[in-house]
């Protein structure tokens, strides 16, 4: 993995962790996660113009990739809606460097040695770490923790098909475009006939959110499609979900959340692991 693709992976990690931020701190999450869903489709336009259309190869891929996005927005707002940013994102995030480098290794052929693998752990297992956090009741909130496993069960299928499919379109910004677009209108059909009201509060009190949460993720994930085509996708998967390091800050400056030992050590060994993944040959 380059020093590029390295900082550029960090750089949508950060990205990443401040619009998962946005979803949790509002006041109605179906309306933030709608908006940031949304707010992908202004952005992937413009770019269409300026970048060739995907491959057709790739366009079975394309179709999974949207479907499997909106699998994970699904149950990453039912997850906020139950548990914590804390709780929440650490399970989701964590688990899928893990299952992804699984499949990768075992499935795909992929050869990693064994610094990358010790990294990979390292960085799942710091982060998952941070799952045995309490509640302020001291109660842990496993409803919560069985909808991010499932989210993070997405998040690992995206991530393979997408890199995949990336690689077969033979443009990262051209495919990951036309899936933001198809993820958008796929997200609106689903608001229109469920939630209709909330469709309708995006325009209003989703405006900022629409603005700020659609651009940065739409530009973290960008990036993210991008590192695929650059490096394996075990490796930048497991980089990306350093993003719990940011989360966890914004948590503790901007959501005012407990921090305590179990999360400063967790935190820390997903840093180690993260430097241990750059340095790897």
């Amino acid at each position: 993995m380059s020093t590029l693709v390295f900082v550029a992976v960090i750089g949508a990690a950060i990205l990443h962790a401040a619009w998962n931020a946005l979803v949790k701190s509002g006041s109605d999450k179906q309306v933030s996660m709608g908006a940031v869903v949304l707010g992908h489709m202004p952005i992937a336009l413009v770019v269409l113009f300026f970048v060739p259309m995907p491959a057709f190869e790739s366009m079975p891929y394309l179709a999974a990739g949207i479907l499997l996005h909106f699998g994970y927005q699904l149950f990453l707002l039912k997850s906020y809606e139950t548990g914590d940013l804390t709780q929440v994102y650490p399970i989701a995030r964590g688990s899928a460097p893990l299952i992804v480098a699984l499949f990768s290794v075992t499935m795909l052929g992929v050869q990693l040695d064994l610094i990358q693998i010790l990294a990979i752990l390292i960085i799942g297992g710091g982060i998952i770490s941070l799952a045995l956090v309490r509640q302020a009741n001291g109660q842990k909130n496993n409803q919560a923790a069985l909808l991010a496993l499932t989210t993070g069960l997405f998040i690992a299928s995206y991530s393979l098909i997408d890199g995949l499919g990336a690689r077969i379109a033979g443009t990262s910004l051209g495919f990951f475009s036309c899936l933001a677009i198809g993820n958008g209108l796929l997200m609106s059909i689903y608001l229109a006939f469920s939630a209709r009201m909330a469709l309708k509060t995006i325009a209003t009190k989703g405006r900022s959110v629409f603005l700020f949460g659609g651009s940065a993720s739409f530009i973290a994930y960008a990036i993210v499609t991008w590192a695929f085509t650059q490096a394996p996708i075990a490796l930048v998967t497991a980089l990306r979900e350093t993003s719990i390091v940011f989360a966890l800050l914004i948590g503790v400056f901007f959501l005012k959340e407990r921090l305590n030992l179990v999360k400063v050590l967790s935190t820390f060994t997903t840093l180690v692991g993260a430097v241990l993944l750059r340095f790897a040959k």
